[in-house]
């Protein structure tokens, strides 16, 4: 519960600082910023390399997990839909429900509400003494589906956001040769996955996308360069390493302290909320959401609220399936996948990328922050269903 609720802190005192920093470094600002993004972004590597080398399923079953595949993508698109269905209805006015420009902000800002957080999850599952569990077997496929079903997703989303061009051609067909890589290399390479390995293997990997991407630039412009978001590349990088567990100290310290780390950066990205004129910020946005006008403390508070309830209730499609399963055994499975983390943030981040903010943003970084907050309780609910299930089986066996 504590690691939880640091990830909240740390995720709320990078926005405080994200809101003085301008004022503190002073004429360094970009330059501060520009390291904060590369320091974030190998961070995220370092997670989403984590995430892929728990990626672990038996190939020659692999029509076993089909269920399981369509089950967690469903899982992940129920609370994403509602959540856009809400930020394009409730929080825009009627005049943009048929904008195309306003539909593409929304569906990529409100992706944020779909992955589950993998790490987050089985740490405090296995914490718990579930381990041994179905609950806890079952959602660790689901999640990690979860999460690359996230990851997937955001090709299209970033296709439809800056248009079909010859560089996005490449794009897709590197996303397509890497998820080829990651399917008959999985678990395949003996590499060393000690916390300094992961790191160097983040920073190379970080460097790789950073190199395309800039060389793009130089050659093609900024509106023609080619961006390979970290995320799939990472996580295709841990799916093919053979799996080692090495649970040590230093490597939890390392790791928690990476995602403590992460998460206080993705605060730091967060524009300025501040102090400032948002007549004007809205008058001088390039996007539809960047030029709403803030609200007031209490109508975000509710808007927060009301997005996470969405966003749960979206979790609650395995409670639809595996019918031979006892009904509070699916139940805990579809509040398992209430927790959110890093993924979402990283979605966050990337949305920031494009420009688009206004209240909508503020609403989706504190729903993160609120359900972080959340994530012991719904825990302690997961073993209260579980434990009880596991007595009820053994009653009537």
């Amino acid at each position: 519960m504590r690691k939880i609720l640091m990830f909240s802190f740390f995720l709320m005192l990078g926005l405080v600082v994200s809101q003085f920093l301008p004022v503190l470094v002073g004429e360094s600002y970009r330059f501060v910023k520009t390291i904060s993004n590369i320091l974030l972004y190998i961070c995220l590597a370092f997670i989403m390399i984590n995430v892929g080398r728990e990626f672990e399923i038996d190939k020659s079953r692999w029509r076993s997990y089909r269920e399981d595949y369509l089950i967690a993508m469903a899982t992940a698109a129920c609370p994403w839909i509602l959540v856009a269905l809400y930020y394009m209805f409730v929080l825009l006015p009627s005049y943009y429900w048929d904008n195309g420009d306003a539909w593409r902000e929304n569906l990529l800002l409100s992706r944020f509400a779909a992955p589950t957080s993998a790490g987050i999850l089985f740490t405090m599952l296995a914490a718990a003494g579930l381990k041994s569990s179905w609950v806890y077997k079952k959602v660790q496929v689901l999640a990690i589906f979860d999460d690359l079903d996230t990851i997937l997703l955001m090709i299209p989303l970033q296709v439809m956001m800056v248009g079909f061009r010859w560089q996005l051609g490449v794009i897709l067909l590197i996303v397509a040769l890497l998820l080829v890589l990651g399917w008959k290399r999985m678990g395949h390479y003996e590499l060393r996955q000690n916390w300094v390995a992961i790191l160097f293997y983040a920073v190379i990997t970080c460097g790789i996308t950073q190199c395309i991407y800039l060389v793009t630039k130089y050659m093609y412009g900024e509106n023609s360069s080619i961006h390979i978001e970290v995320l799939l590349p990472a996580f295709v990088l841990g799916m093919v390493m053979k799996h080692k567990h090495i649970e040590t100290k230093i490597e939890y310290q390392v790791s928690t302290f990476i995602s403590f780390l992460f998460m206080f950066l993705v605060g730091v990205s967060m524009p300025l909320f501040w102090s400032v004129d948002f007549a004007k910020q809205s008058a001088e946005a390039t996007t539809i959401t960047g030029s709403q006008p803030m609200m007031s403390g209490l109508i975000i508070i509710f808007h927060v609220l009301v997005v996470s309830l969405l966003s749960n209730i979206g979790k609650l499609f395995p409670l639809f399936f595996y019918r031979d399963r006892l009904k509070r055994e699916r139940l805990a499975l579809s509040i398992g996948m209430f927790t959110r983390g890093e993924v979402g943030a990283g979605i966050i981040f990337i949305a920031l990328g494009y420009g688009l903010g206004g209240p909508v943003l503020m609403i989706s970084v504190l729903t993160i922050v609120f359900n972080l907050i959340l994530t012991g309780i719904f825990v302690v609910w997961v073993e209260k269903l579980t434990h009880s299930a596991y007595a009820r089986s053994k009653l009537f066996s």
